[in-house]
């Protein structure tokens, strides 16, 4: 589970989007492929972003990326998008794009839209660095990991409560064949001992 990319973009319904904020992760690229890769992810992020229509969210593919994007449109106009690999789930990407859309409004005025290059919002790399492992930043999968593992431990005790069982079984088996066995020397004993009476 990765996330590639991370962007807040200005997504006027009639003229093409403009990206206020934008932070990625291209650590899992070679050096010289990280130029090229940051390319596209910011031309698949406008271009998702065009594409989906205000007060909309969607999911796009392609080839190994996903796209998740949240056009919440209104005044402000805004888009968040989220660019992950397949394997990252759905839920908490876009709890994420909501999450980041709520914080962006509330720290970055509107008037600064006109002029990207002076906006300023570092809370951006911290929710992409927070939102690698999704079962940390969304709660409903930490509680689903955790009974997940609590059911892992209870089948093992089950199992080692079985197995236990099946000890005693074997131990209760041998007691009952020692018993007959233990029986069987009595009555051979007496038998010996009978044909030779001391008196």
């Amino acid at each position: 589970m990765k996330i590639y990319s991370l962007s807040v973009v200005l997504a006027p319904p009639s003229s093409p989007s403009v990206v206020l904020s934008t932070t990625s992760d291209l650590s899992s690229f070679s050096f010289y492929q990280r130029g090229s890769v940051g390319e596209f992810l910011t031309f698949f992020s406008k271009t998702v972003v065009d594409r989906t229509a205000q007060g909309q969210r969607q999911s796009v593919q392609e080839n190994n990326y996903f796209a998740h994007v949240y056009n919440r449109g209104g005044a402000e106009q805004l888009a968040a998008i989220i660019i992950t690999d397949q394997e990252y789930p759905v839920r908490p990407a876009f709890s994420l794009l909501t999450k980041i859309l709520d914080d962006f409004t509330t720290k970055v005025p509107q008037a600064a839209y006109s002029n990207p290059s002076s906006i300023s919002f570092p809370d951006i790399q911290t929710y992409l660095t927070k939102y690698q492992d999704p079962r940390q930043a969304d709660a409903i999968m930490r509680v689903q990991q955790e009974l997940d593992e609590t059911k892992i431990v209870l089948h093992k005790t089950i199992e080692s409560v079985l197995q236990r069982g099946e000890k005693l079984d074997n131990l209760v088996e041998r007691s009952n064949a020692l018993s007959a066995q233990s029986k069987m020397f009595y009555k051979t004993a007496k038998k010996q001992n009978s044909c030779c009476v001391i008196m």
